[in-house]
């Protein structure tokens, strides 16, 4: 404690006649008033509010981060979901193609051979009638 916060007094205290005089000492303490200034209080009340503030602010970032995540999850897991659907309409794809290519150039040596086979039968009415 500091010294300005104790303080010894002295004081010469009267006495009687009959005794020897001698100086009393006494004690005397004293410490500062703890109120307020109007300032301060109103500093105090500002901070607790900014801290109130302050603490909602995070609490609604932090709720932001995890709609954020989970919203990150339910669209990867979509587009995973996504992207395993395009490959397998993809694989149906190509093999219907594959399919429909072979029916074509099924067809297409089919009437090839009827093409064939007609023109034999042209060239073999044309033999016999010029016979």
């Amino acid at each position: 404690m500091s010294a300005a916060r104790f303080a010894l007094m002295r004081a010469r205290v009267a006495m009687p006649a009959r005794s020897s005089g001698f100086l009393a000492t006494r004690t005397l303490s004293s410490s500062a008033v703890m109120n307020k200034s109007p300032v301060e209080a109103t500093k105090d009340t500002l901070k607790k509010a900014d801290r109130t503030v302050s603490d909602a602010a995070v609490k609604g970032l932090n709720k932001g981060e995890e709609a954020r995540d989970k919203l990150k999850e339910a669209v990867g897991s979509t587009t995973q979901e996504a992207k395993a659907k395009s490959r397998e309409v993809k694989g149906e794809a190509a093999e219907y193609a594959g399919e429909g290519k072979g029916k074509a150039e099924e067809a297409l040596g089919e009437a090839k051979g009827k093409t064939k086979e007609a023109m034999g039968e042209a060239k073999g009415k044309i033999n016999e009638a010029s016979r």
